[in-house]
């Protein structure tokens, strides 16, 4: 991967789309080895690619139960890739870097930069470090907080079970190992009253979801708001309301049958994994359909900048409502927590909401048209393979080859980004040229 990293003629993010291709690829020939099948013959290529691309692109849409369908050789190349995928191929590469002892590229820092929404290429290197050093020790301990649940239900099996967990869930992926052969597919739906477990998973989600710079200032400021960039107040406070009001609303409108901690623990948990990580505490199938469609818009809004997570991201939800409101009020300038934004960072905001709500719709017809399926149920798999989530309406694994295309490409598109891949298949066209005559259009 390194040497890849210092060939000139790739752009950045050719590299990146390179980088997670290989990887799935990879992932693709382990996961057909006879030893990573529980099954008498090994996985299909079929089977295999789509798993694969799911734990790469962080999602968790599975054609096969991963507890019965993959043996601990399976479980650890999917855990592997999780990682991998969580961290992203350019700090992957670099931490291979550190732990040789050979120094980061001058490519690798602006690199890391351009993948994390750092501000300045300045300390990219201690930035990796910290990056890593936050992953593990999140992850470890989340692992030693489920290790007493796990353990007692499952014996020395739930040490691996409690770090398989904490690792899909801090890396938003949503895979689990829970399943049976009398209840596969089950997530976490035995521990939807368990606070330890619930409350846990969703913490590790969150931390992973907010994004690695903003962790920084919340360390290097020692939690004083007010010196908190303004990206860091926005995904810090997106963050908090996207969980509080779906929350409040699963609350009110879709647990009514469960009793009242539990109802919390529910609708807590649900509005936390809906926006990136895929576990499920209840089953998501069995939902009205105004909660299917409120999950949909939370899968495409996704997670923040420089995380684990996919979506459009909550900052991008930040500066299309603040253009909203600018226009609403005719004020020349958006603007968020005293700072202007510049018009081409709506412009690109634009653009990715158009994009990914564009390719969910035209997904779901084509799904729906292909399979002979509710169109909702449909929307429902491409939002979240597009959101990187993971959460099933359960028709994923009797798809087709088509159908499974497409939603390996969504999961491809909502981690890499949907800008990545353009610029990756676009030259750079920095050309001077005169402005076009101006001329208004009506619009609204």
């Amino acid at each position: 991967m390194a040497s890849i990293i210092t060939r000139k003629k790739l752009s950045s993010f050719r590299i990146v789309v390179l980088g997670f291709a290989a990887i799935i690829l990879i992932g693709t020939a382990l996961l057909m080895l006879p030893i990573s099948s529980r099954s008498a013959s090994p996985a299909s290529f079929s089977d295999a690619i789509f798993t694969a691309t799911s734990a790469t692109c962080v999602t968790g849409l599975v054609v096969k139960d991963t507890a019965t369908g993959w043996t601990m050789f399976g479980q650890i190349v999917i855990i592997a890739m999780i990682q991998m995928g969580g961290l992203g191929v350019v700090l992957a590469s670099a931490s291979f870097s550190l732990l040789s002892g050979r120094r980061i590229s001058l490519r690798e820092r602006s690199m890391l930069q351009e993948t994390f929404a750092a501000p300045r290429v300045e300390g990219m290197a201690r930035m990796a470090i910290f990056i890593l050093e936050v992953t593990f020790f999140t992850e470890l301990l989340g692992a030693f907080t489920l290790m007493p649940v796990m353990c007692n239900e499952y014996g020395l099996r739930g040490i691996w079970m409690a770090v398989f967990l904490s690792i899909s869930a801090f890396c938003n992926a949503g895979f689990d190992i829970l399943g049976t052969a009398e209840t596969p597919y089950a997530s976490l739906t035995a521990y939807a009253d368990n606070p330890i477990v619930c409350i846990t998973i969703s913490l590790l989600i969150v931390l992973g979801g907010i994004g690695f710079i903003t962790w920084n200032d919340i360390i290097a400021n020692r939690g004083k708001v007010k010196r908190y960039t303004m990206q860091s107040k926005v995904i810090l406070t997106t963050t908090a309301i996207l969980i509080a009001v779906p929350a409040l609303s699963f609350f009110v409108f879709e647990y009514g049958n469960l009793p009242g901690t539990e109802r919390a623990l529910a609708s807590l948990f649900h509005s936390v994994t809906t926006r990136t990580a895929g576990f499920n505490v209840e089953d998501v199938a069995t939902m009205s359909e105004p909660s299917k469609a409120f999950t949909i818009v939370l899968m495409l809004i996704g997670g923040s900048p420089g995380s684990t997570a996919g979506g459009i991201k909550t900052t991008t939800l930040a500066v299309l409502l603040a253009n909203f409101v600018s226009v609403c009020f005719r004020r020349e300038e958006s603007n968020l927590f005293g700072r202007r934004i510049v018009d081409d960072t709506i412009k690109q905001a634009s653009a990715v909401f158009m994009m990914y709500v564009g390719f969910t719709l035209l997904g779901g017809a084509a799904i729906s048209f292909f399979e002979g399926l509710p169109y909702l149920s449909c929307l429902f798999e491409c939002a979240s393979a597009i959101g990187t989530v993971g959460l099933t309406c359960g028709i994923t694994p009797g798809l087709g080859a088509f159908s499974r295309i497409i939603l390996m490409s969504f999961m491809f598109l909502g981690r890499v980004g949907g800008l990545t891949i353009v610029y990756a298949a676009t030259k750079d066209l920095h050309r001077n040229v005169g402005r076009l005559p101006h001329e208004d259009i009506a619009v609204g």
